[in-house]
C-alpha cells in the first residue's frame, strides 16, 4: 500500500465498514423495537402490501363477530321469551281443562277464569319485553334476526321473526278468550293445544337459526386467528434471531471503530521517514 498524506485507503475502508455496521445495527434495533421484519415499504413493499390487506380482513372479521354476537343475543332473548310463552300456555291449558269439567260449579269456574285471564295477559307482556338491541323477533310484526357473515358485509344470515302474541299466527288463543263457561273452556283448550304446537315449531326455527349463528361465529373466530397468524408469518421478527443479530452487530460496530482508529493513526508514521532535520 502506498504511503500518502493525501489519501488514507485504510481509513476510507474503515469508514465504510463502520457505516455498514451502524446501518445493520440500526436495522436490527428497529426490528427489535417494532417486533417486525417488515414495518415499512422500504423493508419489503410486496409483503407489506399483502400484510396490510390481511390486517384489513382481520378488522372486517371483528365486525362480523360483533354482528354475530348481537344476533346470537337477540336469538337467545327470543328463545327465552318463547319458552316462557310455552310455559304459560301449559298453565293455561290446565286451567281451561279444569273449567271444562261439566261438574264444576259457576263460582269455581269464575275463579278459574280470573286466574286464566291474568296468565293469558302475561303472554303479551312477555312477548313485548323480549327485545335486545332494538330487535324483537317474537312480537306482532316483529323483526328478523340477521347478521353479516363475511368481512365485506356482502353476505348475511337471517332468522325469520315468529309472532307469538295473542291472536297471532302461532298463538291462536285470543286476547279476550276466557273460560267463564264450559263451552268457552272447551274452545280455549282447543286453541291452546294448537298454540302449543305452533309455538314449539316456532322455537325450533329460532333455535336452528341460533345454532347456525353459533357455528358461523366459531368459524369466524378460527378464520381470524389463522389470518392473524398469517400476518405474523409475513412480517413479524423472530426475536431470538434478532437478539443474536443485535449482539453480532454491536461487536461488529466496536471492531469497526477500533479498526478505523488504527487506520487514522497510520499517516503519522510517514513523519518517521524524514527523521530529525535539525
Amino acid at each position: 500500500m502506498v504511503n500518502s498524506i493525501n489519501t488514507n485507503a485504510g481509513s476510507l475502508l474503515g469508514t465504510r465498514n463502520l457505516q455498514d455496521a451502524n446501518k445493520s445495527l440500526a436495522n436490527t434495533q428497529n426490528r427489535l423495537n417494532t417486533g417486525r421484519d417488515v414495518s415499512s415499504p422500504r423493508d419489503n413493499a410486496a409483503l407489506l402490501s399483502i400484510a396490510q390487506g390481511l390486517i384489513g380482513d382481520i378488522g372486517g372479521l371483528s365486525v362480523v363477530k360483533s354482528s354475530l354476537n348481537r344476533a346470537i343475543s337477540s336469538s337467545d332473548v327470543a328463545l327465552a321469551g318463547g319458552e316462557q310463552v310455552s310455559d304459560l300456555l301449559l298453565d293455561l291449558k290446565e286451567l281451561a281443562v279444569r273449567a271444562a269439567d261439566p261438574g264444576l260449579d259457576d263460582a269455581s269456574r269464575q275463579i278459574l277464569n280470573e286466574d286464566f285471564a291474568a296468565q293469558r295477559d302475561q303472554i303479551n307482556s312477555v312477548v313485548e319485553s323480549a327485545e335486545f338491541g332494538g330487535t324483537n323477533a317474537i312480537a306482532s310484526g316483529g323483526d328478523d334476526i340477521s347478521a353479516i357473515v363475511n368481512n365485506d358485509g356482502s353476505e348475511s344470515i337471517a332468522i325469520q321473526a315468529q309472532d307469538l302474541s295473542l291472536g297471532g299466527a302461532n298463538v291462536t288463543l285470543g286476547a279476550s278468550q276466557g273460560i267463564g263457561t264450559q263451552a268457552d273452556a272447551a274452545a280455549a283448550v282447543s286453541a291452546i293445544e294448537q298454540s302449543i304446537t305452533n309455538v314449539s315449531s316456532s322455537l325450533a326455527q329460532i333455535g336452528s337459526g341460533a345454532n347456525q349463528l353459533e357455528a358461523t361465529r366459531e368459524f369466524t373466530e378460527k378464520l381470524q386467528a389463522v389470518t392473524q397468524e398469517g400476518v405474523s408469518n409475513l412480517v413479524d421478527a423472530d426475536l431470538a434471531e434478532v437478539s443474536a443479530q443485535l449482539a453480532a452487530d454491536q461487536v461488529r460496530q466496536a471492531l469497526s471503530i477500533q479498526t478505523l482508529a488504527i487506520s487514522n493513526s497510520q499517516p503519522s508514521s510517514v513523519l518517521s521517514l524524514f527523521g530529525d532535520s535539525t
